[in-house]
């Protein structure tokens, strides 16, 4: 009879507990997320013919441009960053020119995942440089994205080719090469088992790309037009910026990307699209992403979401760049968004954010003109350790040979 009451009571006891756990996850299932930068380890060097930052939490080339970079641990303890570089030959281009026609993705290494990164090699280039000015990736590739699923890495990256000068009469007639090329950008990715496989070329990379637009819709001025009458879907024209989540809900991948809208005036959008495996085959969703409607109605548009699942909270958080201040509430900078199955997004209920700036070792802020296509490393448990950003002192836009680099910034996570 005691042992009898003895469970009952045990029981009793699991159920309050349980109760408690579902009461608790009901009206607080998510608690919003502060990150915080540390002072990195870089010095202003404003002397230069262009302005730059430097030192061991910055990967900067004298010779080249250097966008964002994404970071991974591998196995052997080492942290593995990719990286977009390119310079402006041949034609002596503008920043806004040459990534489209000459990016590539470099590798670095660094027992560190704050400092210390040193450029080891090109790892892949468009693939006209082997030989094959066909393929779907032949003129560039750009903006990676490392992902280890399974103990094997993926790199997502974004890649395009020049179709060629269009028919007298096309819509796309007018274009030139930089818009030609830029008209056609897709998603791809390559599957490898250890960073000497990749290092030595052991690795495949696919004859199509993962991901590719649905529509081309634009009312002038484009390769390709999808049928009078269209809509637009989130993939339109192109797909770029790729940002990859496994959802454990339902054993899913989530692949989120950019497309152009213009309606009547251009906008970027994001959509997401799913699949059961890191490698595809995806289906692309309808849903726009991330567009967050302001209270006077207006449309905060958002920019290289990095998306990341938060096992303490059971949900997804993104870390976006804010062009301009809504999403924020404050100025243009990266802000925070969450989401409970990483299809609906929405705004904290207090804005958090990173503004346009760094902290140097003597905790001085230092204001910057681009910190954008923002990469995390995340701990096994999904909490932020570094940002990885790409950076300038001044404005890229008309920069050629340097100025543009990328920067390593430790971070602090508060809840609120």
């Amino acid at each position: 009879m005691q042992s009898q009451q003895k469970t009952t009571i045990l029981l009793n006891f699991f159920k309050i507990i349980l109760l408690l756990a579902l009461f608790s996850f009901r009206f607080f299932p998510q608690k919003n997320i502060i990150l915080s930068i540390k002072p990195l380890d870089a010095t202003p060097d404003t002397l230069s013919n262009t302005p730059v930052l430097t030192g061991p939490s910055v990967l900067l080339n004298k010779n080249k441009l250097i966008w964002g970079g994404s970071v991974i641990k591998g196995e052997d303890g080492l942290y593995h960053m990719f990286f977009s570089t390119w310079n402006s030959e041949p034609g002596n281009l503008k920043f806004s020119d040459s990534w489209v026609l000459h990016s590539e993705i470099g590798y670095a290494v660094s027992k560190y995942p704050d400092r210390d990164f040193k450029i080891r090699k090109i790892v892949l280039q468009g693939r006209k440089q082997e030989g094959d000015s066909t393929a779907w990736d032949a003129q560039v590739v750009h903006n990676p994205h490392i992902k280890k699923f399974n103990n094997n890495y993926y790199l997502y990256y974004v890649g395009s080719r020049d179709p060629g000068y269009q028919t007298k009469g096309s819509p796309g007639e007018s274009l030139n090469k930089r818009n030609r090329v830029q008209q056609s950008q897709k998603i791809g990715v390559i599957e490898f088992d250890s960073f000497n496989d990749l290092l030595q070329g052991n690795f495949n990379r696919p004859d199509k790309p993962l991901l590719s637009p649905r529509t081309r819709v634009k009312n002038k001025d484009v390769i390709n037009p999808s049928p009078e009458g269209t809509i637009a879907k989130p993939d339109n024209i192109i797909v770029v910026n790729p940002s990859v989540v496994y959802r454990p809900s339902d054993r899913k991948y989530l692949l989120y990307f950019k497309g152009n809208w213009y309606d009547p005036h251009w906008r970027g959008v994001h959509g997401v699209a799913i699949s059961d495996s890191p490698t595809g085959p995806f289906k692309t969703m309808d849903n726009i992403i991330f567009d967050i409607r302001m209270p006077d109605g207006k449309i905060a548009s958002a920019e290289d979401p990095y998306v990341w699942y938060y096992n303490k909270y059971n949900c997804f958080y993104a870390i976006v760049k804010d062009f301009s201040g809504k999403l924020t509430s404050v100025e243009p900078g990266l802000a925070i968004l969450k989401s409970k199955d990483g299809i609906k997004w929405e705004k904290p209920e207090v804005p958090t954010y990173i503004k346009k700036e760094v902290l140097l070792k003597d905790n001085v802020r230092f204001k910057v003109s681009h910190l954008e296509r923002p990469q995390l490393l995340i701990d096994t448990d999904g909490t932020p350790i570094v940002l990885y950003a790409a950076c300038s002192v001044v404005p890229a836009f008309n920069l050629k040979n340097t100025g543009t680099f990328n920067i390593q910034i430790p971070l602090m996570v508060t809840d609120q």
